[in-house]
């Protein structure tokens, strides 16, 4: 991964001023971007924010699948009030609560009891040089298409396969972009290398949206 650290020995930021970006899957919720607005490169750090009460706050994953990074991980419940499930054991998470997973395989979930509850979310895998993972480049990408800016998610996540070539998710995404965008040679490429390194993204691609001006060609993957 290239170094890009900031040339300033330090990064002085405030949470509340931090770009909150909106994500397709997750409408009610905002996301912002801490380790990237900050420059860090030794640990993961994202921010969640609930726009309503009852709304989803961490969407339940587990650290092993969908590009995550095995991270051990933290969450710390900025403000507001948070209702916690892990590894099927509900845990209250008032305002100033620290949750430790330390278990990457343990599923994690959250949801917001009060409108505008923040999560901060940390992580890292032990004994591991920290690599950012794929969902992060993702995310941005999502947002930034969500505004219309395709061009820019693409940017983002030619960005993400700089650093990791051979993510399949990271490539289905830059696949999913490029069709968008007209890079029709370079969306099949993409899209076929997903494919061969993870083939259950053939079904995604069946009746993904973006990927319908490909369809026609006869070297679009099929089941």
């Amino acid at each position: 991964m290239s170094d890009d650290r900031p040339a300033v020995p330090f990064t002085v930021a405030r949470l509340a001023d931090a770009e909150e970006l909106t994500l397709s899957f997750a409408p009610e919720l905002g996301w912002k971007p801490l380790r990237h607005l900050l420059g860090i490169h030794a640990f993961g750090m994202n921010a969640y924010v609930a726009r309503a009460a009852g709304g989803q706050l961490i969407e339940e994953h587990d650290e092993l699948a969908g590009g995550a990074g095995g991270h051990e991980e933290v969450y710390f419940v900025v403000a507001g009030h948070a209702a916690f499930t892990v590894a099927g054991e509900k845990l209250d998470g008032p305002s100033g609560t620290f949750v430790a997973v330390h278990d990457p395989a343990a599923r994690r979930s959250a949801t917001a009891l009060e409108a505008g509850t923040v999560a901060l979310a940390i992580g890292g895998r032990p004994g591991r040089p920290f690599e950012v993972s794929p969902w992060e480049f993702s995310f941005r990408a999502d947002a930034a298409a969500r505004g219309g800016r395709v061009d820019e998610a693409l940017t983002i996540m030619r960005e993400g396969l700089a650093a990791r070539p051979e993510d399949p998710s990271l490539l289905y995404n830059a696949a999913c972009y490029e069709s968008l965008s007209g890079r029709l040679p370079d969306a099949l490429a993409h899209l076929r290398r997903a494919v061969a390194l993870d083939p259950s993204y053939v079904t995604h691609a069946a009746d993904d949206a973006d990927l319908r001006p490909l369809r026609g060609d006869p070297g679009f993957p099929r089941a």
